[in-house]
């Protein structure tokens, strides 16, 4: 699957050059070289460090990864900039895939140090609020700049705080989910182990509200909610951040223009056509898409340069001018089966921490891709998450690379199959000599 991964993404580096410039790439041996490179030393690894890991994520992550290279590589030409940026963050990708895997060595190491994860992340997410260190860019302080690396903290706090809300929940189960408190003559949930979490989820949401990053803000917001009810069983725990999420939805559009901006260009895209901060990035998304069809353009033929940060933000709607709906449904497909392996790794995960932060993981991952997607197809508001593995972004690339990674040493585990100590016992029969008449039973 690997190599026809590869395959796959040197006849689409081919094909987008053809299309560009009508010749054969003249770098088109150490582009082969460097896939191929960059793959074998992730396949290595993990057959070194988690030999029994799941089979699929590898190959389908090579395949996204290179196809968003390749679209990435077309539309930063002549000058190659972006591609050359993107191509170093995916070798940094790697090395990072492979340093988490040599590093965690056992999932329940990461429950262990289950706060020092959290004051991680809080520091991640608090890091582009320091002056003189984050950045604001596009309405959103998101960025830190070491000099002239820019970055997103929260890619990575993410991932740590959805550990933490694993390893809390998975010990705090019970409390959360049988009804110990008396009310009267009833039984309720006591909602006193609810307090350091929401203390935790709350800090989170008004560090982000803060940033104006109004997508993570709702990806952590839905990654809290569905873990939460993913450890207990209990619907109420939803219907409850169902209402939650409106009232905050209310609460936002009236407090960040951001948020209302946003709202109205999805709802009435036609009337903000030309308006400063309207829906022209939106309708010119959709005209590519309309104009893609069935089958695309083709590699390279597509008229999607004009459309605003089409590199990162709208990199699906370049794949559905130049691939059509065949293409962008390929790529969908991609995805579920992201999720489908996550959620089996889960399913087969040894314990309950394990199988939480599987869980979530996966969670991060498949609502990544579907809000950036819906957003693009006019489903949803935009949020600005870009589209995991195949937009360009190096802060991303590197945390969903961490993500992966962590995913396999998790099926790795699953997938061993348990160690039983054989423990033996010695009986002594009364009345003989020393040792003679001593059976050895096996303990059970």
């Amino acid at each position: 699957m690997l190599l026809l991964a590869i395959v796959v993404v040197v006849a689409a580096y081919l094909l987008a050059s053809l299309g560009t410039t009508s010749r054969i790439p003249p770098n088109l041996g150490p582009f082969l070289a460097a896939i191929v490179a960059l793959a074998l030393t992730a396949h290595l690894a993990t057959r070194a460090l988690a030999p029994d890991a799941n089979a699929v994520l590898l190959p389908i992550v090579t395949l996204l990864n290179g196809l968003g290279y390749v679209m990435i590589a077309r539309l930063s030409q002549p000058s190659g900039h972006l591609a050359r940026l993107q191509a170093g963050w995916t070798a940094i990708g790697v090395v990072a895939y492979v340093a988490t895997l040599a590093v965690v060595r056992r999932s329940r190491d990461l429950d262990r140090y289950r706060y020092v994860l959290l004051l991680l992340a809080a520091a991640l997410m608090l890091a582009p609020l320091v002056p003189h260190f984050g950045k604001d860019i596009n309405g959103a302080r998101l960025w830190v700049a070491l000099g002239p690396i820019n970055g997103q903290p929260v890619e990575l706090a993410k991932l740590l705080l959805c550990v933490f809300f694993a390893s809390y929940f998975t010990e705090k189960r019970e409390l959360l989910s049988i009804p110990t408190a008396r009310v009267g003559d009833r039984l309720v949930i006591d909602p006193r182990p609810l307090g350091p979490i929401a203390v935790a989820w709350g800090f989170a949401m008004l560090v982000l509200g803060a940033e104006r990053d109004i997508g993570f803000a709702l990806l952590i917001f839905l990654l809290f909610i569905a873990m939460l009810w993913l450890a207990t069983g209990r619907w109420r725990y939803v219907v409850l951040g169902l209402v939650l999420f409106a009232l905050g939805a209310y609460v936002a559009s009236h407090l960040f223009s951001q948020v209302d901006v946003r709202i109205q260009n999805w709802l009435h895209p036609q009337s903000r056509y030309n308006l400063p901060d309207g829906s022209y990035q939106l309708l010119q998304g959709l005209f590519g898409l309309g104009t893609g069809g069935l089958v695309g353009t083709g590699w390279g033929f597509g008229l999607i340069t004009h459309i605003p940060e089409i590199s990162s933000d709208y990199i699906f709607a370049a794949f559905g001018t130049e691939l059509g709906f065949l293409g962008t449904s390929l790529i969908v497909f991609a995805f579920a089966l992201l999720v489908g392996a996550g959620l089996r790794i889960a399913q087969a995960a040894r314990s309950e921490f394990a199988k939480l932060t599987a869980a979530g993981l996966t969670f991060i991952l498949g609502m990544q891709a579907f809000f950036i997607m819906a957003g693009i197809v006019q489903l949803l508001p935009l949020t600005g998450i870009t589209l995991p593995f195949m937009a360009y972004g190096g802060s991303s690339l590197v945390a969903n690379y961490i993500l992966i990674a962590l995913l396999m040493r998790i099926a790795d585990e699953g997938a061993r199959p348990p160690v039983t100590a054989q423990a033996t016992a010695t009986v002594v029969v009364a009345g003989g000599p020393a040792n003679a008449g001593a059976v050895t039973v096996p303990a059970r």
